[in-house]
């Protein structure tokens, strides 16, 4: 069956992100821990491109595949997971990008690069990096992964933003700015 991207982010209801969600059926690879790793030699680009051995990987099927495989631990390091092995996978900044964002009831709703859709919350929280003249916010994705907001999408939190610059979802409050 082919895969069907979801539906524009703005006319989806919580309850519709709730069941596109459900319907992933993400591996728990937050309960895996094999003894044996290795190297991938794959690359997870700043911008959001995945390559192996120096080769672009180019078939989304492909990358929202080992998407869900990823996790980072506590050191920092992304890795590819298995029940049997994991093997390290290099990321230049974050191992998704939030691509676009949608105020739904009390939540901010963000769609990836894999098309994962993400709420905002206490789960998911919002962290802002860098200083208050180049701030990157990112958004916390799943086993320890996140996902930079690129610059668009920065521009719709702001519009969504009051005037201290900082954004609710799920009764949570995230500031864009730096501290």
């Amino acid at each position: 069956m082919p895969y069907v991207p979801p539906p524009n982010l703005a006319t989806l209801s919580l309850a519709e992100i709730a069941e596109l969600n459900a319907q992933r059926k993400l591996p728990p690879v937050e309960q895996w821990n094999p003894q044996v790793s290795g190297d991938s030699l794959m690359v997870i680009k700043a911008d959001g491109r995945w390559f192996h051995d120096d080769g672009e990987i180019k078939r989304p099927a492909m990358i929202r595949a080992f998407a869900g495989l990823l996790r980072r631990d506590e050191a920092g390091q992304h890795w590819l997971v298995t029940p049997h092995e994991k093997q390290a996978i290099s990321v230049e900044d974050a191992a998704f990008i939030a691509t676009d964002v949608a105020r739904t009831g009390d939540a901010l709703a963000f769609r990836l690069n894999t098309d994962d859709l993400v709420l905002a919350g206490p789960d998911h929280p919002l962290i802002a990096r860098g200083d208050p003249d180049l701030p990157a916010i990112y958004l916390a994705v799943r086993n320890g992964a996140e996902a930079r907001i690129n610059r668009s999408t920065w521009l719709q939190l702001v519009e969504l933003a009051g005037d201290d610059l900082a954004v609710t979802s799920q009764g949570a409050r995230f500031s864009l700015i730096p501290v």
